[in-house]
């Protein structure tokens, strides 16, 4: 239920459409994974234990230290973080 009972950080995303069209007039186009990224966000200390999850049996719990996909502002978390490394070269060399 964490999603649920989390606000929701509106933080905008970009338009695909607006990426492809700013990347049109480019000769040369490259992607980037960003999936490795989410865990590069570390979980402050005092939130780690708001998403462990236990597993059945005697396996027992588990408790994330950086941010897993699927919390709902991970993906808003991901772009602010995103953009304050790649700031410098958003519009430029980099849609």
């Amino acid at each position: 239920h964490l999603n649920e009972t989390s606000p929701e950080d509106e933080y905008p995303m970009p338009m695909a459409d607006m990426m492809v069209d700013g990347a049109a007039h480019n000769q040369m186009l490259s992607f980037m994974d960003g999936n490795a990224g989410y865990n590069q966000i570390m979980v402050a200390k005092e939130d780690i234990h708001k998403i462990a999850f236990m597993c059945p049996g005697h396996i027992g719990a588990f408790e994330y230290t950086v941010m897993p996909i699927g919390l709902r502002n991970a993906e808003a978390t991901y772009k602010k973080a995103m953009n304050f490394v790649f700031h410098d070269m958003i519009g430029h060399s980099l849609e």
